[in-house]
């Protein structure tokens, strides 16, 4: 009998302690409220990054070589971190990535090796503009080639005709769908490129409508404009305002090599153009979205090393 009233004691006191415990729970629910922000999961903000040229061939592929041991990452070593923090990275491809094709173009025709394409994929790009002057520098055949590596390295590409669209929170029942469209205004309209000019501006504008529609944000981008000049050309002008006009959330340019304002050119992001301050340096776009709308475009300096590598300035 001495034997069992301990345990005894002890169940009493475990089931006496667990009523108090419960009721001290149950009254202390009851009498906190909660704020219906608190209970309601958070809503994400989407960042995107916007950058300008990027061509990956001539004194960058040196570079490669000879600094970066062939690591065909090199060229984003210094701002890779910053890129794979956006949920989408958009930039201007301003050459062919391939071994096929034969030059068509002048002596300033680019063609990157396949193995750049390890550099963009660790640098987090998404999508890639290939509607410029450089498209076909080797042909349609290295376009192709171009487009089909990209694919499969899951990097989309537009300016070929098609816009891109990207949903972000995909698992939700209403996933933020971002829309990209991408158009050159120099040379002259060639196959499988999106051209832009004062013959086909209508069409652009229902493009976009049309685009619009079926996206939440839609960003636009052009290659046009004058080499090194830091003012906009008349026709730049005229699109970014008719694209505006027409839905565009965010257009932004590039092909002139230096800064323009308001976007119209962000200058170069990757290229071996050394020869002066201006084009080794750019801008990059960083686009904040939150519940489906743009809350801020944020610019940030772009500098361009010795090694043509893109560091973000301090």
């Amino acid at each position: 009998m001495k034997k069992i009233l301990p345990w005894l004691f002890l169940i009493t006191f475990s089931i006496l302690t667990g009523l108090a415990l419960f009721v001290a729970i149950e009254e202390s629910t009851e009498s906190v409220s909660y704020p219906v922000e608190f209970l309601l999961p958070k809503k994400k903000t989407v960042t995107l990054v916007l950058v300008g040229d990027i061509m990956l061939d001539r004194g960058v592929e040196a570079m490669i070589k000879n600094k970066g041991e062939e690591d065909y990452k090199f060229p984003f070593l210094k701002i890779a971190d910053y890129l794979n923090k956006a949920d989408i990275v958009f930039g201007n491809l301003e050459s062919p990535i391939s071994d096929k094709g034969v030059r068509v173009g002048s002596i300033y025709s680019f063609r990157a090796e396949p193995k750049t394409i390890e550099g963009l994929t660790f640098a987090g790009f998404d999508v890639l503009s290939v509607a410029n002057n450089h498209a076909f520098d080797y042909g349609r055949e290295a376009l192709e080639d171009t487009l089909l590596r990209l694919k499969k390295a899951g990097i989309d590409c537009v300016g070929t005709g098609s816009p891109v669209i990207k949903e972000i929170n995909g698992s939700t029942s209403s996933p933020l769908k971002v829309a990209f469209l991408a158009y050159t205004n120099l040379g002259s309209p060639a196959w499988g490129i999106s051209w832009a000019d004062q013959n086909n501006i209508e069409e652009i504008k229902t493009e976009i409508k049309d685009i619009k529609s079926k996206a939440d944000i839609l960003i636009v981008s052009l290659h046009a404009g004058e080499e090194y000049q830091k003012t906009p050309a008349q026709f730049q002008v005229e699109f970014f305002k008719i694209a505006r006009e027409a839905g565009a959330d965010v257009v932004f340019g590039h092909h002139p090599h230096v800064v323009q304002p308001d976007f119209y050119s962000l200058g170069n992001f990757i290229f071996d153009q050394g020869f002066s301050k201006e084009t080794m340096k750019g801008l990059l776009l960083e686009v904040v979205i939150r519940n489906k709308k743009i809350q801020e475009v944020k610019q940030k300096e772009v500098k361009i090393n010795g090694e043509f590598q893109p560091t973000l300035s301090p």
